[in-house]
């Protein structure tokens, strides 16, 4: 067998996207979370999912650009699955590492259960809104924030700033009560406006 020059960088190519591919994906428990969409890049995943012990995932943002974490539930149509009370509910703790250079003033954070697509009442996904959140949503650098479960499931955090290299840590739960097998978290820092 004779192998080209081109033959070889491409086989090269398809290992190194492949091995690049599964560097981006973290598992925690039954949830996958990834940042194969770009923008930004996931530093480490820790924790369970309950509230004493939210699921942390480490991050770090280069641009003052919406970037989508992939979040996928391989429990979700496995024989012997079973959602928990009314559906799903994990905590999350998002560590948001200002890589921009510029300080940030706001922090959005918009769920999907299809990309693209803002997710609504009727998909079952939502900063669990039947709860009662009462000291479940916070941060460390903002000191308010907006939640608005209608027409569309978004969180903003508020009234803050992150300067560059600081950690912005903001902390909410996560309902998905008609579980999927992957969904999206849509996040945004905002800059102040002139």
């Amino acid at each position: 067998m004779i192998w080209t020059m081109g033959s070889v960088l491409a086989v090269t190519m398809i290992f190194t996207h492949s091995a690049a591919q599964e560097q981006k994906k973290w598992t925690v428990g039954p949830y996958s979370f990834s940042d194969e969409m770009g923008g930004f890049s996931i530093r480490s995943v820790s924790g369970t999912g309950t509230t004493e012990d939210p699921i942390v995932i480490t991050e770090e943002l280069n641009d003052i650009v919406p970037v989508t974490l992939v979040i996928r539930n391989a429990g979700v149509g496995k024989p012997g699955f079973v959602p928990q009370g009314f559906g799903l509910l994990f905590h999350l703790q998002i560590r948001a590492i200002n890589g921009s250079g510029r300080p940030w003033q706001e922090f959005f954070f918009e769920l999907q259960s299809v990309l693209g697509e803002p997710s609504d009442y009727s998909d079952g996904l939502s900063f669990c809104q039947p709860c009662d959140k009462t000291g479940m949503i916070h941060s460390n650098l903002f000191a308010a924030y907006e939640d608005n479960p209608e027409p569309y499931d978004r969180l903003t955090f508020q009234d803050g700033k992150v300067d560059p290299k600081a950690n912005a840590i903001m902390d909410f739960p996560i309902g998905d009560f008609t579980p999927k097998r992957i969904f999206y978290l849509v996040q945004e820092p905002r800059i102040p406006s002139t």
